[in-house]
């Protein structure tokens, strides 16, 4: 049988490929419908090679302390520019609430100290960006799993939308900011956790305080940072571009498995 890292190479490098391209001076193209239909495609082919290889269950290769690198680049925004992030990062987030709502039987919120008080997941797994690099790191957090079990899922929910504090752009409609999102299956993977701590400290705000999500299977992109809220939906076309995240409103994949 092939080697799992080597199938799960092939997979990040093909990943990679497709998404390098709006990242080489293609933005125009992402506006053409045939170019969209194209990577829609190349995405469809991504889930289903992956689909051979990996079963819902199978975790991303963890590694040892010895392993975790030096320094851990921080990916996308690095500070929130926003007036209620910033005061609640002045307090230290002690007034931070993580929100649980849509298709869920007990809405709920959680301060930090009740997610600190769930049951942990710690896990050393290798990050990979879109843009090319990779960084391991040790992550501490609850598993998305338990916070789901909590406030029972709707049978009609399908996906896990994440809301975030930072802005990425100015509409005319206001502010953009960044949003993610997740299947079901996904959300329920043992490795999918919501980090508070990173290399055994609290998160730094580079790379996502006070909560950011980690999704070990799939590209950087994909682990919203700043998390405020948490909702249960049944379909993705009515938020925002209708794609499922920022990124994605904008011509990256959905499913950026890797």
């Amino acid at each position: 049988m092939a080697d799992p890292m080597n199938r799960r190479g092939f997979l990040t490098r093909a990943s990679l490929l497709s998404s390098s391209l709006l990242l080489s001076g293609c933005d125009p193209l992402v506006q053409q419908s045939w170019f969209r239909n194209i990577l829609y495609g190349a995405e469809n082919v991504t889930r289903s090679v992956q689909g051979l290889f990996l079963s819902d269950a199978r975790l991303a290769p963890e590694y040892s302390e010895a392993d975790i690198s030096p320094k851990f680049r921080a990916n996308g925004t690095i500070r929130p520019d926003d007036d209620d992030y910033t005061a609640l990062a002045a307090d230290d987030f002690s007034n931070w609430k993580l929100e649980v709502g849509g298709l869920v039987e007990r809405p709920a919120s959680y301060s930090l100290a009740d997610l600190r008080g769930m049951p942990s997941r710690t896990q050393i797994t290798r990050h990979d960006c879109v843009e090319g690099w990779s960084c391991i790191g040790k992550w501490k957090g609850v598993p998305l799993a338990h916070v789901l079990d909590l406030v029972g899922l709707k049978p009609q929910a399908r996906f896990i939308v994440f809301y975030c504090a930072d802005t990425m752009e100015q509409t005319l409609d206001g502010e953009a900011k960044y949003y993610e999102s997740v299947a079901i299956a996904d959300a329920r993977h043992p490795q999918t956790i919501l980090a508070y701590e990173m290399n055994d400290q609290v998160l730094p705000i580079p790379h996502g305080a006070p909560l950011r999500l980690r999704l070990e299977r799939q590209l950087g992109y994909k682990m919203a940072k700043y998390i405020m809220k948490i909702e249960a939906v049944e379909s993705l076309k009515e938020i925002n571009g209708g794609n499922g995240g920022y990124w994605e409103d904008n011509g990256y994949e959905w499913y950026a498995g890797i």
